[in-house]
């Protein structure tokens, strides 16, 4: 098979470069980020530890986020309570609901960001 995993996210945004410094400053994520444990950074990439990635088309009626948004970015993270108590502190409204999370899949928690996107914070099982 010639895919070897995602090699982008691309959507549109009212506010590109205001939206991209949103995710920087709080998830970490962009241009110019770096997870703990990989290559250093560069202008145009954000480096990432390997891992799963779940493509899932949802019905289209589906309520698990909102109905005018045809995305939902799900974000694997480590540190979930460091890091949903940083996003409280800087005022971003963060959901968690106890019949998301399960020892089998692990931890969920949603935000979004300041144009309304839905995204996904998912914590793996620890093994």
């Amino acid at each position: 098979m010639p895919v070897l995993g995602v090699g982008g996210i691309f959507f549109r945004s009212s506010d590109p470069d205001a939206l991209s410094a949103w995710y920087r400053e709080h998830l970490g994520v962009g241009a110019g980020c770096a997870a703990p444990g990989t290559d250093e950074a560069d202008e145009w990439s954000w480096q990432v530890q390997g891992g799963p990635i779940v493509f899932a088309p949802f019905a289209a009626d589906t309520d698990y986020w909102h109905e005018s948004k045809q995305v939902m970015l799900n974000l694997r993270v480590s540190e979930l309570d460091e890091l949903l108590a940083s996003l409280r502190a800087a005022g971003v409204d963060v959901v968690t609901k106890d019949e998301w999370d399960s020892p089998e899949t692990g931890r969920f928690a949603r935000v979004h960001d300041p144009e309304g996107n839905a995204i996904e914070l998912w914590e793996a099982p620890a093994g």
